[in-house]
């Protein structure tokens, strides 16, 4: 029998987009096709990464410029590649991430106005050529989105609202900034209307995941 040949996933997009949603939805179609999955997210993902994720999503996490939160970022994210998302890959798995290097170029970049050749140039010291295979971006208008994950919040009682408590402006930045990765990596990044019912994103998801990746039906 010949092993399996592993993948990595990404779903990125903004606040209330519902990326938890179809990650495990598609984690549920991918092991009833026999596929071994891991699921995982950034920030975090290793026990030092998390720590950093404490840092950068709580409400009372700190006041860090954009250039910190990215440094942040990377460090966690070398951590991430080297010590979970890279050997499950190796060992023939599925790594589907929530968020990954994109949620850097999109909010850090964009939404914040570090630019885009600073991060790069980060990415390329900690992860050389590195990538995922395919690319979720889920988009939403930004208001609808940040009622989504306001209502989320307060359900959960979360303190994790330090980049839902920005401004509108910024979540449009972010939006715009997700569909301008989108343009500029159509080979990897797919754009998913998330303004839609579950069920049927989950569908349009599925069928691009069997396009790309094999033995998943």
């Amino acid at each position: 029998m010949n092993k399996a040949v592993g993948a990595f996933i990404t779903f990125e997009g903004g606040e209330g987009s519902g990326k938890t949603t179809q990650i495990h939805l598609l984690k549920e179609r991918l092991k009833s096709a026999g596929r071994d999955v891991i699921t995982t997210r950034e920030p975090g993902g290793t026990p030092e990464a998390e720590k950093i994720r404490d840092f950068l999503v709580q409400r009372e996490g700190g006041n860090w410029s954009p250039m910190a939160e990215a440094l942040l970022l990377f460090a966690g994210r070398t951590m991430h590649v080297d010590n979970l998302i890279k050997p499950a890959i190796a060992a023939g798995k599925i790594v589907i991430s929530d968020r990954f290097a994109d949620s850097t170029r999109a909010y850090q970049g964009f939404g914040h106005g570090l630019g885009l050749e600073k991060i790069d140039e980060m990415n390329r010291l900690c992860l050389g050529d590195f990538a995922p295979d395919m690319t979720f971006i889920l988009d939403i208008p930004a208001e609808k989105g940040l009622l989504r994950a306001e209502k989320r919040l307060r359900e959960a009682g979360s303190g994790e609202d330090r980049f839902e408590r920005l401004d509108l402006s910024f979540h449009e930045r972010l939006r715009q900034g997700y569909l301008e990765i989108a343009r500029s990596n159509p080979g990897r990044c797919i754009v998913i209307n998330a303004d839609d019912v579950p069920e049927s994103i989950a569908a349009v998801i599925g069928r691009h995941t069997q396009e790309r990746i094999a033995d998943v039906r």
